[in-house]
């Protein structure tokens, strides 16, 4: 046995949530095998199936189990029989919130022979790190309805900013910028929402003393959105709220040739709890079991959970071998591909050994 052994938590969830997670996981394996670390994986079942079948969504016991893991592997969650919003709301954001992962990091990032949907790209051109504050703004769940399914319905959906919470975020970002290219765009609405936007950009000009060397800028989020798709070398890392950066990654995923390519992590950068790492794409049932889901950002996320929990030569590794495999992948998901979920798993597990 290693001196290095980490317990890592998997929710496949659904649909092809389960297919990738399963080439995450010989990926994370090949990677401890490789750089000499140990993983002990134990598999939870959870999402729209699990909900279906029990009409439970995350029982008390089995959060309790997750919080005293070093990681959370997540696939995919979600089935067309289940309401929106029951798993969304009852598994993702709870465990964001309880575990306190108020961190949505995001990389964006074009891999050599991967076509990007902006003629002309190179992948020199667009490397960012866009990060969401992920526990606060309008996903905190703050509002209520009256008078609901009559003409006169009323709905309210209020955003809370602290502080705290933006200060910490903003933090966050500028040690990013400062171990990348030391330049940092704040990303809101300051003209408009002229109370949550003027906390953003007046916390960020103050915590800006503290990192001298980082340039700051600031961005209207809808000049973010002209900004990625025209000139995206514009950015190096981008600090957010919650909703514009739920938007802006999507957008973000596209540039970097689909969401097949995006991974995530949800952090505790303090490491109280554990984070949770996951493609950004959906369970796709419509495709599950046909063995044509990219396995790619569900890997990519593994890399990012490797370097979360310090082993910075495995992840670099798991990346490297990722990249690899894509110039030789037809399309970036779907039956055209060139090769399987599985398949593509297998080449980047054997560039990982051979590495």
């Amino acid at each position: 046995m290693s001196d290095r052994t980490y317990r890592i938590a998997t929710i496949p969830g659904d649909g092809v949530g389960i297919e990738v997670t399963a080439e995450a996981v010989k990926v994370l394996e090949a990677a401890a095998g490789r750089f000499d670390f140990d993983v002990e994986v134990h598999e939870y079942d959870l999402g729209g199936g699990r909900y279906l079948r029990t009409g439970e969504v995350l029982p008390e016991s089995t959060q309790a189990e997750l919080a005293e893991f070093d990681a959370i592997l997540l696939g995919a969650v979600g089935t067309p029989d289940v309401p929106p919003g029951v798993i969304e709301r009852g598994l993702l954001l709870k465990l964001r919130f309880d575990f306190d992962q108020y961190i949505n990091l995001r990389p964006v990032k074009l891999y050599p022979g991967v076509p990007s949907p902006i003629a002309g790209l190179a992948p020199e051109q667009c490397d960012m790190v866009i990060i969401r504050e992920n526990t606060e703004g309008l996903y905190a769940g703050i509002g209520g309805s009256f008078k609901t399914g009559t003409p006169d319905e009323v709905a309210t959906q209020d955003s809370m900013n602290t502080r705290k919470g933006v200060e910490r975020a903003i933090r966050f970002a500028y040690d990013q910028a400062m171990v990348r290219d030391n330049r940092l765009t704040v990303c809101h609405k300051t003209n408009v929402l002229t109370y949550a936007g003027d906390l953003w950009w007046r916390a960020a000009q103050e915590i800006n003393a503290d990192y001298p060397d980082v340039e700051l800028d600031y961005v209207h989020v809808d000049a973010a959105c002209l900004y990625l798709v025209n000139d995206p070398g514009r950015f190096d890392v981008i600090v957010t709220d919650n909703l514009f950066g739920d938007i802006i990654t999507d957008l973000g995923a596209a540039i970097q040739g689909g969401l097949g390519l995006a991974a995530s992590g949800n952090l505790d950068p303090e490491k109280r709890y554990p984070s949770m790492f996951e493609p950004v794409h959906g369970s796709a049932p419509d495709i599950a079991g046909n063995g044509w889901a990219n396995p790619v950002a569900a890997v990519l996320s593994t890399a990012l959970a490797l370097s979360h929990l310090g082993e910075t030569e495995a992840a670099a590794a798991v990346e490297h071998a990722a990249a690899a495999v894509l110039p030789t992948l037809a399309t970036m998901g779907g039956p055209d591909m060139g090769a399987s979920t599985s398949e593509i798993g297998d080449r980047i597990t054997a560039a990982i050994s051979e590495s």
